[in-house]
C-alpha cells in the first residue's frame, strides 16, 4: 500500500487548503472520507465472498470424501453379509432360526400412561410463592379476572 507518514499527509493537507480553500475544504474532507468508507467496505465485502467461495469448495471436497467412505464401508458391509450368508447356507442353517427370540422373555408392551394426569416435579407450595399458573384461564377469563371493579 502506500507508504503515508505524517509529512506527507501535512503536505497533502497543506496543498489542499491552498487549491480547494477554507470554505469548502470540510466538505471535501466529508466526501472523501465516505468515499473511502465505501471502498474499504466494498473491498471487505469481495473478501468475504472470496473466503466464503473457499469453504464452500472445501465442505464439497469434504463431502465428496465422506461420500466415498461411506460407500467404502456399505461395500464392506454387504460384503461381509454375503459371505455369513454363504456360511449359512453352506451348514443348513437360516439366519431367521437364529433370530428368533426365546419364548420366556415377554414382548414390550407401551405402559399407555395419560401424560395430561402426570404431577409436575416441582411443588405446590413452590408454585404458590412464585406466582406460576397451575391452572389454565381462557382469554376472557382472564380479563374479566384483572379488569378494575366498579365503585359505587
Amino acid at each position: 500500500m502506500l507508504d503515508l507518514g505524517i509529512e506527507k499527509l501535512a503536505l497533502i493537507g497543506v496543498v489542499a487548503l491552498i487549491v480547494i480553500g477554507p470554505e469548502k475544504l470540510p466538505r471535501v474532507a466529508r466526501t472523501v472520507g465516505t468515499l473511502l468508507g465505501k471502498a474499504q467496505r466494498y473491498v471487505n465485502d469481495v473478501k468475504a465472498e472470496v473466503n466464503r467461495s473457499m469453504e464452500l469448495d472445501e465442505l464439497r471436497k469434504m463431502k465428496s470424501t465422506v461420500e466415498d467412505a461411506a460407500r467404502d464401508v456399505e461395500h464392506s458391509i454387504q460384503t461381509g453379509a454375503s459371505d455369513l450368508e454363504k456360511q449359512f447356507s453352506g451348514s443348513g442353517e437360516t439366519l431367521s432360526a437364529l433370530a428368533e427370540p426365546e419364548s420366556s422373555v415377554p414382548e414390550y408392551r407401551h405402559p399407555r400412561k395419560n401424560w395430561r394426569l402426570k404431577q409436575g416435579a416441582t411443588p405446590q407450595w413452590y408454585k404458590a410463592r412464585n406466582g406460576v399458573r397451575t391452572k389454565a384461564l381462557s382469554g376472557a377469563a382472564r380479563v374479566a379476572r384483572f379488569r378494575p371493579h366498579k365503585i359505587n
